[in-house]
């Protein structure tokens, strides 16, 4: 059967079409041009589909990249909210327009060198998207956007390796280039993960100066514009106080920064919209909820109101930030679904 592969150049999509190969698969390699500067990867993408003898593609998608992904990104911190372009990418781009381009080639199948893992679940009567056995290199908080349509004709290669040293081993035995070569950057789109200085760059305006005030309405001083700063900031504030100040709250309405002490960052609450749900839920369910990649999963319940998700968490959370994803998983890993906090 045959499966469309991304390939991006690096380690873990390349060992993804050796064990493809292994598995029977008719293979297609497929490297994505999405913001114009993917030369490096898109040779090195091609002597691996020459190593291992496959075809290689090349779509480019830059356009369609551009609108999507990096627009939304400048728009979003434009209104004082900190989006994830790696859950609008996998959405809009890799398992969006790369799924449709698979099924036009004739591909029953795509596959990435995500770390998670697709199975069918006796519980649901469904394929779902359940966490890694790796926790640490777990991605399934980037991936709740897929359509729960598509989960079936998704593959996964790596979902059963658990560090990066056994990818890099099966890259070396397969004498792939490419075994050696580094991690991809955070925000593939800027290069040195600079993102103030790739939004001044980009944002058609010029950030504004306003108030920093307390949670009082006590104004402390001025602030450089608010894409200078994120909920739970505590150094580069630019002001001092009797205690310590951290950055609770970003007033796009007022062009304010609203600081307080640590305590003050802490809600059990919060409101999601853009959902998408990939198993059927009540409309009041317990979950364990994540509100950022790097958080640890908290006991919550959720509830459906319209196109929007209350959540109340059994502890209170730390700085649930405006435009990061909220996902909720049941209590074997599986993906529920999430949205945007708003």
């Amino acid at each position: 059967m045959k499966v469309l592969l991304g390939m991006s150049g690096g380690v873990d999509s390349s060992v993804s079409a050796v064990l493809l190969q292994e598995q029977g698969y008719d293979v297609i390699g497929c490297t994505m041009l999405l913001y114009g500067e993917e030369g490096k990867a898109i040779e090195d993408a091609k002597k691996v589909c020459k190593t291992l003898g496959i075809p290689h593609y090349t779509f480019d998608l830059k356009q369609e990249f551009n609108c999507y992904v990096i627009q939304k990104f400048i728009n979003e911190y434009e209104k004082a909210r900190t989006p994830n372009p790696c859950v609008e990418c996998n959405k809009k781009m890799k398992f969006g327009i790369f799924y449709e381009k698979a099924k036009e080639l004739g591909c029953e199948y795509i596959a990435t060198g995500h770390y998670a893992r697709i199975e069918f679940s006796e519980k649901y009567n469904q394929f779902v998207l359940r966490k890694s056995e790796e926790e640490r290199k777990d991605q399934t908080y980037f991936l709740y956007n897929i359509p729960k349509e598509e989960l079936e004709h998704i593959i996964f290669p790596l979902q059963k390796y658990k560090n990066k040293e056994e990818i890099r081993e099966l890259a070396k035995k397969n004498n792939l280039e490419v075994a050696k070569k580094k991690d991809s950057q955070e925000i593939c789109f800027i290069k040195d993960n600079d993102y103030q200085r790739f939004l001044l760059e980009h944002m058609e305006g010029k950030p504004k100066q306003g108030n920093i005030k307390l949670k009082t309405g006590e104004a402390l001083g001025k602030h450089k514009g608010l894409i200078n700063y994120t909920i739970g900031q505590r150094k580069g504030i630019g002001i001092s106080y009797s205690y310590p100040l951290y950055v609770v709250d970003l007033d796009y309405r007022n062009n304010e920064v609203i600081v307080g002490k640590e305590e003050d960052l802490y809600s059990n609450k919060l409101i999601a919209k853009d959902l998408n749900f990939q198993v059927e839920v009540n409309e009041e369910f317990e979950c364990y909820a994540k509100i950022r990649y790097r958080a640890r999963e908290a006991k919550a319940i959720a509830k459906r109101i319209g196109d929007r998700v209350e959540v109340e968490f059994t502890e209170p959370q730390r700085a649930i930030t405006k435009g990061q994803s909220v996902v909720f998983y049941d209590e074997e890993g599986i993906v529920l679904g999430g949205g945007v906090i708003s």
